[in-house]
């Protein structure tokens, strides 16, 4: 059979590259909003046994500007084993002239490392080209083989924003005898769609004139706008761990049995460090002691050896070196909870910026990332183990709104995370402000932060005092500092809360009129640009809910008074509530302001709706008060 494969994929490459692929002759509805165009992406599997799948992979992509230079890169990665052949890359000028060819011995081999220092039994074959001109056509194509059989991949369109389709097609020749699972995830948003056509077991799946998608505000990630087809076999192998994926039951008992269980070991160190920490209390007070402790310790080291990169180092490697990746860490302090009696579940995780879950109808092998799930009869408590920083029962972000893969003994059980409210993820400002005659503000604020904005403001706690400073100073840019110093930064390990003080000065913020002045009631806001879009083509993602609640004391100059406030003001809207309010007293003013924001997936019909609501706080805040000398 691997001679039948090879024989074909040579004539399929050999029609390919008989052809000519001129920019002109790409339809003008794929340049819209492209920075490159897929011409030709086709994918040929071919399953032969559990632990034998060869891949042969052909692309054509026209770059257009610089901008699509990164979604034309040439790079095979790889494992050692894998074995590579056939690799051919032609290089094609606006007219469709070849100008350049390459083969295997011009390309690098390297570490497959993007995340610093690392081990890991990844590769990645790259050539390096720089283009002289655009566009220009890069055409590439290769083989490889290799005897995990677990990780098949998702057939979609493209992965970014700013590329178009012409055609793609993945063919999958089944010849293990093994049952392939499929199934097709429609676009929720008839981006496009999938042709599916199957013969004498050969399944080919199809899509063809795909138009980019803008990189427009507040987009969707692409996976949530475009279809895509899954497939998993139902018996597989993983570096010579073979198991069964017909439901997350056996996935999971198979993932406990043959990945954790031979590295879920303590040893007499372990069982001494954690009888050193005399726990007393409850489970959660006993949990906080054991992390903290395991923080000061441990720093994150990203790891890919042991079983495909999905094992976790041992937790004696991890204590003795004090390092880890999010697997060997989570093994870790799962095994310290072991010692002390307290049930904990590894749990994998899809962490990105947009919330991605598993399909409780469809196992397969996937996530990104790993963390911690203890049970209580309070509530589940969740634990992020590769930051030195982050607070006790707290998931950042790119871990909230999703569920997890939870492994257990007996199976897999899918458990969403925490999502937080707008009121949990709230910014509370309190400034003390004194108006000077010379237009300038003096200034003293107070700034605390819980939930998202926790996260937003971790950043800050790994800072010395004169980048926190510079930090500060950058973020709150709508002032024009003249000096600015933060104080007393605390990062609130036990609540995640963010606290620290400010003292400033900035220049001017008041204007003159005669013998009058003008200033903003609101120092510190957003200065985003909102824009209306006639032409909006797709949803909007508002990812978070938050509040922000300010409160505001201004202290006008001696002999002066205040003549002129705007009036209160309320707004609500589906997407959120604003309000303003002014209170005076004597040569004191007041101002109260909160701004509370919904998440959600809105339709694109509600975008200039959701715009002109922002764009109206801005205003407000935004709205002038006037002074006058008495």
């Amino acid at each position: 059979m691997m001679k039948i494969l090879c024989i074909g994929a040579l004539s399929v490459a050999s029609l390919y590259y008989a052809q000519s692929f001129p920019a002109s002759a790409i339809p003008e509805n794929l340049k819209k909003n492209a920075d490159a165009v897929i011409r030709k992406d086709f994918t040929i599997i071919q399953i032969n046994k559990i632990d034998d799948i060869r891949y042969q992979f052909y692309t054509v992509t026209t770059v257009l500007n610089k901008d699509g230079d990164s979604d034309a890169q040439v790079y095979i990665p790889y494992e050692k084993g894998n074995s590579i052949s056939d690799v051919k890359v032609n290089i094609y000028d606006e007219s469709g002239k070849k100008i350049k060819s390459y083969s295997k011995s011009d390309f690098g081999d390297f570490a497959n490392n993007n995340q610093g220092t690392f081990y890991s039994d990844n590769r990645v074959m790259a050539l390096s080209y720089t283009p002289t001109q655009y566009p220009y056509t890069i055409e590439f194509s290769y083989q490889i083989g290799e005897e995990n059989t677990v990780f098949l991949p998702d057939f979609v369109p493209f992965k970014a924003t700013n590329i178009s389709l012409e055609e793609a097609q993945m063919k999958i020749i089944n010849k293990s005898g093994i049952e392939l699972k499929t199934k097709t995830y429609p676009s929720k948003y008839n981006y496009t769609s999938v042709i599916e056509s199957d013969n004498a077991g050969e399944k080919t799946y199809t899509y063809k004139n795909v138009p980019a998608i803008d990189d427009a505000f507040l987009l969707p990630q692409p996976v949530k706008i475009l279809p895509k087809v899954s497939f998993a076999l139902t018996k597989f192998n993983l570096e010579g761990k073979q198991g069964s994926l017909t439901n997350w039951s056996d996935f999971g008992s198979w993932y406990y049995n043959s990945i954790l269980q031979p590295v879920s070991l303590s040893t007499p160190a372990i069982k001494a460090e954690v009888a050193g920490l005399n726990l007393q209390g409850t489970t959660e007070e006993k949990v906080k002691k054991l992390y903290q402790y395991m923080q000061t310790k441990t720093r994150y080291i990203f790891v890919a050896l042991g079983i495909g990169g999905w094992q976790p180092m041992l937790p004696d490697e991890v204590q003795k070196k004090g390092y880890g990746d999010c697997k060997g860490l989570t093994n870790y302090m799962k095994t310290l909870l072991d010692e002390a009696g307290i049930p904990s579940y590894y749990s994998v995780i899809n962490s990105g910026s947009s919330p991605v879950s598993f399909d409780k109808d469809f196992p397969k092998m996937g996530g990104n990332h790993v963390i911690l799930m203890i049970p209580t009869e309070k509530g589940n408590i969740w634990l992020e183990n590769t930051s030195q920083q982050i607070a006790f029962n707290h998931l950042s972000y790119s871990t909230t709104d999703r569920n997890v893969l939870s492994i257990r003994k007996n199976g897999i059980e899918l458990i969403d995370t925490p999502v937080y409210t707008a009121d949990q993820s709230k910014e509370k400002q309190s400034l003390k402000i004194k108006l000077n005659e010379d237009n300038s503000i003096s200034g003293e604020g107070n700034f605390s932060y819980t939930g998202i904005q926790y996260d937003n403001n971790m950043v800050l706690a790994a800072m010395s005092p004169k980048e926190k400073n510079e930090a500060i100073k950058n973020l709150l840019d709508v002032l024009h500092f003249e000096k600015i110093e933060m104080k007393n930064f605390l990062n609130d390990k036990d609540n995640a809360i963010a606290k620290f003080d400010l003292d400033f000065k900035a220049n001017n913020y008041s204007k003159n009129a005669g013998s009058s002045m003008i200033f903003r009631a609101v120092p510190i806001y957003s200065n985003t640009i909102y824009k209306t879009d006639e032409n909006r083509e797709l949803p909007f993602e508002l990812r978070q809910s938050f509040e922000d609640e300010y409160e505001i004391s201004f202290a006008i100059p001696k002999n002066y008074k205040i003549d002129e406030l705007p009036d209160n003001v309320a707004i609500n809207s589906e997407f959120g509530i604003y309000k303003l309010n002014f209170v005076k007293n004597g040569e004191e003013l007041k101002v109260s302001r909160a701004i509370k924001i919904n998440k959600g997936l809105y339709p694109k019909e509600k975008y200039n709706d959701y715009v002109n609501f922002r764009k109206k706080t801005i205003n407000i805040d935004n709205s002038k008060i006037l002074i006058s000398k008495i």
